[in-house]
């Protein structure tokens, strides 16, 4: 995987990122707002899936996902969520402050309002 984030339809790349925390999936989501894909049709590959980015994913209506690393809280948003998975090395959890502060929300748009809160104060900042 070239970036930190890509997305495929199909075999074919259609949107990619090399941003740092969340803000790739937050691109995604701008992206796909501005486009008509059936997003259950992508195939999303993320160098790391904890649970905030799982929440963001199932909010997106994503049901493909490729995890470098995954950690178990991701992977039990991705269960419950029904959302295919793949990983390369499962973890305990991502050394990640939205990590633990998400630790027991289950609502995808809860868990994106608060993200779209942090990520928009950090860029304020």
């Amino acid at each position: 995987m070239a970036h930190t984030l890509e997305v495929y339809l199909a075999k074919n790349l259609i949107f990619h990122s090399d941003g740092k925390w969340l803000h790739p999936l937050l691109e995604l989501d701008k992206f796909l707002s501005n486009k008509e894909y059936d997003q259950s049709k992508l195939l999303v590959k993320d160098k790391i899936v904890g649970r905030a980015a799982a929440l963001i994913l199932v909010c997106l209506g994503i049901q493909n996902v490729k995890a470098g690393i995954l950690s178990k809280p991701g992977m039990d948003v991705l269960k419950k969520y029904r959302v295919n998975y793949k990983y390369k090395e499962i973890v305990d959890r991502i050394q990640c402050r939205t990590e633990e502060m998400l630790k027991n929300e289950f609502d995808p748009n809860t868990a994106y309002k608060l993200i779209n809160k942090l990520a928009s104060s950090a860029n304020k900042g």
